[in-house]
């Protein structure tokens, strides 16, 4: 069921489902407008606003509106495309992604397609002349002016949001808040009084059953409660090897189950051809980071934008300060059922800024600001081992800029911003 739903949640954020939607009660208000001119009655007291012309004057209409409406669409959607594949090569397809998945540029185009739907339809009604009894559809043709309207409306808003979203920091700002969402939805506050039961240890994995993988692709979805009923019905304890986000390769091992493997541990897994953020906490952070690396390249060369990214990883450090990572126990009634694999904090850190490091060593700016994101980290983490993360990425980093700084003041800059991280460590 969680699989399921996860796949129509995939559906919903398609560039083209709510043009579809749209397009589809367009034809069906289109339908019932065509219903209102011709059943006897609807018309007596009619509003005086509604449209009043004759046969020639409503095709005329109805089929500007039509060419005009899917002309101006399709050539405004096709220049912004080409605008942000160019952008893209410097902030990474994530940028596209935005586009497709954002509802005010999918209404936009569902407006204009919806509404060429709307006066194509309405088009086909309007008869006169050698076609037989003159019939003027005038709720149809009133509502494709308003629609009219409505498509240049449209057009001014995706103008300017547009514009808006191929800034950088915009781009940065969304991925910052997929990230802190992620992490939010991944932790837990800590609590004291909760019983977290330990895992199996490795003796009592020595009999377990391996389940292989069928196909290749990324583990996108775990529907661990189900894993758990299952676990439960056939009485075993399963333990998957792999995690959200990792490539499944066909007949690498997946899973384990003791005493034995139950039937129905694949169907609880969802598998496609790409990471997505839903589980898989890194991706979220392998996004922002993909932003903060390209920045720093030769070709763009902007310490500024891979600052921006080193303040957003600075910020989802400090959201962790008081919150539990999840240690993948699920039991029921007292007795472990299901091992997952997770993701750690040092995983998480390595992710964030392991190529930033590699990348911005050369480039003393980028450095101190990251040690200075290390120091005020390590003040707010409470936990020694994740403080102890953060002095070895720092000790990482010293070592590197050192190595690519040739000014002296530089260096001792960055040995100052080090000993700063050690301190706030303890």
């Amino acid at each position: 069921m969680a699989g399921l739903r996860f796949r129509l949640r995939q559906i919903s954020r398609r560039f083209w489902f709510l043009p579809a939607v749209m397009t589809l009660a367009a034809l069906a208000l289109a339908q019932l407008g065509t219903w209102l001119s011709t059943n006897p009655g609807t018309n007596d007291g009619a509003p005086t606003w509604l449209y009043g012309g004759g046969v020639d004057g409503s095709r005329s209409i109805l089929a500007a509106v039509a060419s005009s409406s899917i002309g101006v669409g399709g050539t405004v959607f096709s220049i912004t495309i080409a605008a942000l594949s160019y952008a893209a090569g410097t902030m990474g397809p994530r940028l596209l992604q935005n586009f497709t998945e954002d509802r005010g540029n999918q209404v936009t185009l569902g407006v204009f397609i919806s509404t060429f739907a709307f006066s194509l339809y309405s088009l086909r009604t309007v008869t006169g002349g050698d076609e037989g009894d003159p019939f003027v559809p005038h709720y149809n043709v009133t509502l494709a002016l308003i629609l009219a309207l409505c498509c240049i409306a449209a057009l001014v808003f995706f103008l300017g949001h547009v514009t808006s979203s191929i800034n950088t920091t915009r781009v940065v700002n969304l991925l910052a808040a997929d990230l802190r969402s992620s992490l939010l939805t991944a932790t837990e506050q800590t609590d004291p009084e909760q019983d977290v039961l330990p895992p199996p240890g490795a003796e009592f994995w020595a009999r377990a059953e391996t389940l292989s993988a069928k196909k290749g692709g990324y583990l996108q979805l775990v529907d661990h409660e189900g894993l758990v009923d299952l676990a439960v019905e056939t009485g075993t304890v399963i333990r998957l090897l792999v995690r959200p986000g990792d490539y499944l390769y066909p007949n690498s091992p997946i899973a384990e189950g003791v005493p034995t493997l139950p039937d129905g541990i694949y169907s609880r897994l969802t598998v496609g051809t790409s990471r997505t953020r839903e589980q898989d906490v890194e991706h979220a952070v392998r996004l922002l980071a993909e932003v903060g690396t390209r920045a720093l390249s030769p070709s763009t060369n902007d310490p500024f934008t891979a600052i921006d990214v080193i303040d957003r990883f600075g910020d989802a450090l400090c959201t962790l300060e008081d919150r539990e990572w999840p240690t993948g126990v699920h039991s029921s009634d007292g007795e472990v059922r299901l091992v997952a694999a997770t993701s750690d904090f040092g995983g998480l850190v390595d992710t964030m800024f392991d190529q930033m490091r590699q990348f911005g060593a050369g480039a003393p700016a980028v450095s101190i600001r990251m040690l200075e994101v290390f120091a005020v980290a390590a003040r707010v983490l409470d936990d020694p081992g994740r403080r102890a993360v953060v002095t070895r990425h720092a000790t990482k980093l010293r070592d590197d800029a050192l190595g690519a700084t040739r000014n002296a003041d530089d260096r001792v800059a960055i040995e100052r911003r080090h000993r700063a991280v050690l301190e706030a460590a303890g």
